[in-house]
């Protein structure tokens, strides 16, 4: 058996309110998150505190109900609300079990609150996993949140006049009367700026906990400290001994996350990142077959054209890649009018809790990918992150990007594919002014950035680039494969994520990251003897969007239904003229991506603010 399980947390303290005549409320805040944890409920509170908990069953399926209480005997000390899997959880049992604890369950949720009783907040740094918990130390009458290294797990929280909410994901703090749904203009600029801030959120007074950093709050108030950052440490190991950890430590992360007490798969689109994991999965599962699953769009497989960042289509990559690790493979083939489909963009924003501004189509194709993964498989491995830490993007490698003094996704190569404000009155862009917003946000971000004495200028720069997409790029991804899986209660596990790898690949120096001038060529040797050649070899293409003229039809005649209803909450923020000549743009054989970023945009801004009742503050 193994613990551990992906679901929805929140949670609720206030010394000045009684808990016992607030449950009404804690149990509106965790029923909203039920998608995320369809298999059980549980609420636990006290006088001035009180936990929920939604569950999706992945380990120790009879005995990791939550929230969980534990302490000495007759004195419960503290109890955890926690979602989450901790992949070392055996070995710290064992440790806490020669410290003279005994566990009731198998689960890991047991072995992490033991910790705490054991090492306090101390315990973060020994955990390796994916984890956002909320703690209540009855000892101390404090609240303890506290979120994984990377981020891949969410975790928000709202101060109140004497207290604090906390939820998995807005919608939890949203279902708290007391919560305004007030939206200003810096809420504005975090929608529509492809730049995650640390710590900010679309809503006023609603923040999240930053990656690595624990957030207390008691009588005395709320404090926030980090228990982990990116260090910069010299890298010793020369390059095939520098290949040969990434390789141990890549194959190490994925065997870790291939344990769980329901079925698993990959995802797998026949890039490099995908095709890796999953070789390294069947390799560790062997001789039992890895399932794996890839996504595309019948009419990409008919009419495939290509443009400017995918140069084939996915699907003969990831059948040659299943062929050569004996995977189970399965195609998942969407039509374009299922990406229009109003439930499907309902449960999209309805996952989100604000609009989803860029990359347009593959929301709902994620969603719809997931969905359809969950029939088979309740835990599915992802190669999100590998771009980031190995250096990836076309924007590593491309000298003026690289030289910008801004973040590199957001100059001329790559800005057009999350060019979100084309349609935006001149007033409002006026008012956003997001250049100047940007500039400060990445001002901000390279303070940031741990120096190493005597780096090369080249090292220097790329140390930077990389700790920008670590830490305002990747964010946005993580985020987007969350709610589109928990929206349909599937686990996504990440093994690049792993903090062990990042912490190693963040200091090797770029000349051995890039080694033979193709992108990824580190991560290329590390798992090469698992690769066909035509993997190995094969060039960086992204996540595929449809291509189908009809689709973008489709936009088009719900933007002219939006310009005709005076009523429509979006009506006086947008450029009238400019709506009306895109209404009647000419279709075009192929539609692309990067020319409905703006159209895509307003028509989710519009869905969100009427579905939301937000105050605008503008």
């Amino acid at each position: 058996m193994f613990g551990g399980e992906m679901c929805g947390i929140a949670g609720w303290v206030d010394f000045e309110l009684d808990m016992n005549f607030q449950l009404g409320v804690l149990k509106e805040m965790t029923k909203s998150l039920a998608s995320r944890g369809p298999d059980a409920e549980g609420i636990w509170h006290d006088s001035h505190a009180a936990l929920g908990h939604r569950r999706l069953s992945v380990i120790d399926l009879a005995g990791g109900r939550q929230p969980m209480e534990a302490g000495t005997i007759g004195a419960d000390q503290a109890v955890v609300t926690f979602c989450g899997e901790i992949y070392n959880f055996r070995d710290l049992r064992k440790e806490l079990q020669s410290a003279g604890f005994t566990f009731e369950t198998e689960s890991d949720t047991e072995v992490l609150l033991k910790a705490y009783l054991q090492w306090g907040e101390g315990m973060a740094t020994r955990l390796n996993g994916m984890y956002a918990l909320g703690i209540w130390d009855r000892r101390r009458d404090e609240l303890v949140l506290i979120r994984d290294r990377m981020g891949v797990k969410p975790l928000y929280y709202y101060q109140t006049q004497q207290g604090i909410l906390f939820g998995s994901e807005p919608k939890a703090i949203l279902a708290n009367p007391s919560v305004k749904r007030r939206v200003s203009l810096n809420g504005l600029r975090e929608i529509f700026d492809m730049v995650k801030t640390p710590e900010q959120t679309v809503y006023d007074g609603m923040y999240e906990v930053r990656p690595g950093y624990i957030v207390r709050f008691s009588r005395k108030g709320l404090s926030k400290e980090a228990y982990w950052s990116l260090q910069a440490t010299p890298h010793v190991d020369n390059y095939d001994t520098t290949v040969r950890t990434v390789r141990d430590i890549l194959s190490d992360a994925v065997n870790r996350q291939l344990v769980a007490d329901v079925p698993v798969c990959t995802l797998l689109s026949g890039g490099l990142d995908s095709s890796a994991v999953t070789a390294f999965a069947a390799k560790n599962r062997s001789p039992e077959k890895i399932r794996s699953f890839s996504v595309d769009f019948k009419s990409n497989m008919e009419s495939f054209e290509v443009d400017a960042v995918r140069g084939a289509p996915d699907a003969p990559f990831a059948r040659e890649l299943a062929r050569h690790v004996g995977a189970a493979h399965t195609e998942v083939l969407l039509d374009s009018s299922e990406l229009l489909d109003k439930s499907v963009r309902d449960k999209v924003l309805r996952a989100l809790d604000m609009p989803s501004v860029y990359w347009g189509d593959m929301w709902p194709s994620l969603y719809l990918l997931f969905r359809e993964i969950k029939r088979h498989s309740v835990v599915a491995l992802s190669g999100e992150a590998a771009d980031e830490i190995f250096g990836g993007y076309r924007w590593f490698h491309n000298p003026a990007a690289v030289q910008a003094n801004t973040f590199p996704w957001l100059t001329s190569g790559s800005a057009r594919y999350f060019g979100g404000l084309g349609l935006l009155a001149p007033e409002l862009l006026g008012q956003l002014d997001i250049e100047t917003y940007r500039k400060d946000r990445y001002s901000d971000a390279l303070k940031e950035v741990p120096v190493l004495p005597g780096e090369s200028a080249t090292d220097r720069r790329m140390r930077e680039i990389t700790y920008l997409n670590l830490t305002r790029f990747l964010q946005t991804l993580l985020d987007r494969n969350d709610r589109m899986s928990m929206a349909v209660g599937l686990e996504v596990r990440v093994p690049f994520c792993d903090h062990r790898l990042v912490e190693y690949v963040f200091n090797v120096p770029w000349h051995m990251k890039n080694v033979d001038g193709r992108e990824k060529s580190l991560l290329r040797a590390a798992a090469k003897d698992v690769l066909p050649s035509a993997i190995y070899n094969r060039v960086k293409s992204p996540y595929p969007a449809t291509q189908d003229p009809q689709y973008e039809n489709g936009l088009r005649e719900e933007l002219a239904e939006l310009v005709a209803d005076h009523n429509a909450p979006t009506h006086a923020l947008l450029d009238m003229k400019k709506a009306g000549a895109l209404i009647k743009r000419t279709e075009a054989a192929t539609s692309q991506p990067y020319n409905r970023g703006s159209l895509e945009a307003t028509l989710s801004l519009n869905r969100w603010m009427s579905e939301y009742a937000v105050d605008l503050a503008v």
